[in-house]
Parts: C-alpha cells; sequence; structure tokens
C-alpha cells in the first residue's frame, strides 16, 4: 500500500503547483488588461487635451503622393545620346513599301517612319532587286 500512496501524493502535489500556477497567470492576466485599459484612457485623455499635430508619417505619405503625382503629370524621359536607332522591323519594312507602292518618295517615307533616308533608299533598291529576279 505505501507504493500506491508516493505516486498519488506526487500527482496531487503536481496538480496543486499546476492550479497556483494557472491562479497567478489569470492575476497577472487581470493586472495587464487593467493597466492596458488606463494606458488607453490617459492616452485618449492626452488626446483631447492637446490641439491635433499633424501626424509626421501622414505629412510624409502626402507629400510622396503629390511627387508621385507631379511624376505622372511630367514623366522626365532621359534622352540617351549617340544611341543608334533601331533598324527596320518587319512593320516599318511593309510600311515603307507600301508607301513606296502608293508613290511616295524615299524623303517622306523616311520623314514618317522616322528613319535615315538611306535606309529607306536601301530597303528600295534591295526590294527591286528581288522583285527583278522573281
Amino acid at each position: 500500500m505505501n507504493t500506491l500512496i508516493l505516486p498519488l501524493a506526487l500527482l496531487c502535489g503536481l496538480v496543486l503547483c499546476a492550479t497556483g500556477v494557472s491562479v497567478f497567470v489569470a492575476f497577472r492576466a487581470h493586472g495587464l488588461l487593467a493597466e492596458i485599459d488606463s494606458r488607453a484612457q490617459l492616452a485618449k485623455g492626452r488626446k483631447d487635451e492637446q490641439p491635433s499635430e499633424p501626424d509626421p508619417l501622414r505629412a510624409t505619405v502626402d507629400t510622396l503622393a503629390a511627387q508621385l503625382r507631379d511624376l505622372q503629370s511630367h514623366p522626365h524621359v532621359a534622352a540617351q545620346v549617340g544611341a543608334p536607332k533601331a533598324g527596320f522591323n518587319l512593320s516599318k519594312r511593309s510600311q515603307a513599301l507600301r508607301m513606296h507602292r502608293r508613290g511616295e518618295a524615299p524623303e517622306q517615307i523616311a520623314a514618317t517612319l522616322d528613319l535615315p533616308r538611306q535606309e529607306v533608299e536601301l530597303l528600295l533598291k534591295v526590294h527591286r532587286i528581288v522583285i527583278q529576279n522573281v
């Protein structure tokens, strides 16, 4: 029978200890909640006493929003100095040939498509050679 009493005593001690810890945690949580409420009331009282000051974060957000609106209305385009223009792509080539078939001059085709005149003349010469060989 003594062998049964020792584990029961340990179990009772463990339950008693767990109950004590639970009660302590409950009182501590109650105290922390009361402190949070009192701080919230104090902060609310301070806010009511002082005139509303502009929030620095709000001011920063407003400034950034104004800068964004300014950039959207006046985009800054950096010009690439000395960068070569792209050559003929398929659509510009077909447009140039279509304009040539309508009788437009190479200078006018170059100006319309924003291409160098020499490239348009070269395209037309190559096109004539291909047409002759077909």
